[in-house]
């Protein structure tokens, strides 16, 4: 191999694009499966309800279990917002998720979780540099099923709702201590340029291509807050 081709799969791989898309791109495609699954599921979905009312949406697919014991930096995902209208979703913004406790040990070697964030008061500290659930904000574990009350005080008081799946098995669950940031590197290959957080939610910037499919699904089983 020459020289020329040895740097060129060299940066591939930094880049993560030596086998098609980039990294980032097959984490929105997961993170678009995930919601999709759940979503798709009327018995064990995140209820109608509570998912019409929620300011804002977080997906991070595929947890690593290490993660849970040993409090190491353990999760990449994305956030998106209503626009003001109370119509639409942003176009996502990315984060990094780090430590935190899940009230009790989940099984299997990777956990997908969903947030839902149920107020603005709860979205806006969700676009600052350093968030922290459970510490700057409520949460409670949500209820299961596309029908299931949420007219109880937890689910009514809680500015963050949390579910978790894992080896096919969808529930709430209450995450604690957990910190999200901005993944910047990531936001920078989503939109050609630096961008934080808050700028994508607050400019309601349009999702770029690779992220369609999961804004899409956002619109799709939620279009307008109510």
């Amino acid at each position: 191999m020459t020289k020329l081709a040895v740097a060129a799969v060299a940066l591939a791989m930094s880049t993560g694009t030596l086998f098609g898309q980039s990294a980032v791109a097959n984490r929105l495609d997961d993170a678009a499966t995930v919601f999709n699954e759940v979503m798709a599921a009327s018995d064990k979905a995140i209820p109608q309800e509570l998912l019409d009312r929620a300011h804002c949406i977080v997906v991070v697919p595929g947890l690593k279990k290490g993660a849970f014991i040993f409090g190491a930096k353990y999760g990449r995902g994305f956030l998106s917002c209503r626009k003001k209208s109370g119509a639409g979703w942003t176009g996502p913004a990315a984060i990094r998720v780090e430590g935190g406790s899940f009230g009790f040990q989940i099984g299997g070697s990777e956990t997908d979780v969903i947030m839902l964030v149920m107020n603005e008061r709860g979205a806006q500290r969700l676009l600052s540099s350093k968030f922290t659930v459970g510490g700057d904000a409520s949460v409670a574990a949500g209820p299961v099923g596309r029908t299931a009350t949420a007219q109880t005080d937890a689910y009514m008081t809680a500015e963050i709702l949390s579910w978790s799946r894992s080896r096919g098995v969808f529930a709430g669950i209450a995450l604690n201590g957990a910190t999200l940031r901005p993944d910047q590197d990531a936001n920078r290959e989503m939109y050609g340029k630096p961008v934080d957080n808050k700028q994508v939610i607050t400019q309601e910037m349009a999702p770029p291509k690779m992220a369609e499919k999961l804004i899409s699904l956002f619109n799709k089983y939620s279009s307008r807050r109510v």
